[in-house]
């Protein structure tokens, strides 16, 4: 019985199969997802958000950049506004009658019963 089942073992063997006829290659073509002109396309409007996107930053930046000038320009303006009001009222105060008869008479000068007046300048 052994050698009957030997036999029986050896014809259903996984190893040998000589009766099979030899199978035929057959290439399946994978259907792409997206085709090439759609892909074309796309990496068109990729690009083009891109440099878009590329062109508001630098927009923005030289926005950014033009404000803050602006503002340190308006604050050097206010500073020279402070300064000239300074000066105005300085000029003023040096100028009244009361303090030129008053350095005039430490210096030695004499007045003779003429009046002081403001001198004011023309504008031609």
């Amino acid at each position: 019985m052994s050698a009957n089942h030997a036999r029986n073992w050896q014809q259903f063997s996984p190893q040998q199969t000589p009766n099979k006829e030899p199978k035929a290659h057959v290439k399946v073509q994978k259907k792409n997802w997206i085709t090439k002109g759609e892909k074309v396309i796309y990496s068109i409007v990729i690009l083009c958000f891109i440099v878009s996107g590329i062109f508001m930053v630098s927009f923005s930046s030289a926005t950014d950049s033009l404000n803050r000038e602006l503002i340190a320009l308006e604050q050097t303006v206010k500073h020279q506004k402070v300064t000239n009001e300074g000066l105005v009222f300085e000029k003023k105060e040096l100028s009244r009658p009361e303090r030129i008869l008053k350095i005039a008479k430490e210096k030695g000068l004499k007045i003779q019963d003429a009046d002081v007046k403001q001198a004011q300048a023309l504008n031609n």
